[in-house]
């Protein structure tokens, strides 16, 4: 059920948003178990096959590059990229915010429109 209430969501935003051009997400390539490593690549899977079908271009972007672009370390814990994000104005309350964002900024700095 997981992935189809992903897939549903995922349509509903492009009923939101009407007009999405591209997706970027953060590509994990370590995972503290097994399960979380299943439910990663299967929630990879639903994306990456929604936006093949939606013609939507997609990129996974590495955690460190995410990190580096934010902090200049791409080691940076999560204290430093909220602290970052909060340098630049934006009232992150979490580190899925902070990090959410730094892939926005990564994405609209390093990618044609």
């Amino acid at each position: 059920m997981r992935f189809l209430r992903f897939k549903r969501w995922l349509g509903e935003l492009k009923t939101i948003a009407q007009d999405i051009h591209s997706v970027y997400f953060e590509e994990v390539r370590r995972h503290a178990g097994v399960d979380a490593a299943h439910v990663y690549g299967g929630l990879m899977a639903t994306l990456t096959t929604w936006c093949e079908h939606q013609n939507i271009a997609y990129l996974g972007v590495p955690v460190g590059t995410i990190k580096k672009h934010a902090t200049g370390k791409g080691n940076a814990g999560k204290t430093e990229v909220i602290a970052a994000m909060r340098a630049l104005g934006h009232p992150v309350t979490d580190d899925n915010e902070a990090d959410a964002l730094a892939l926005l900024h990564w994405a609209i700095a390093t990618q044609e429109a």
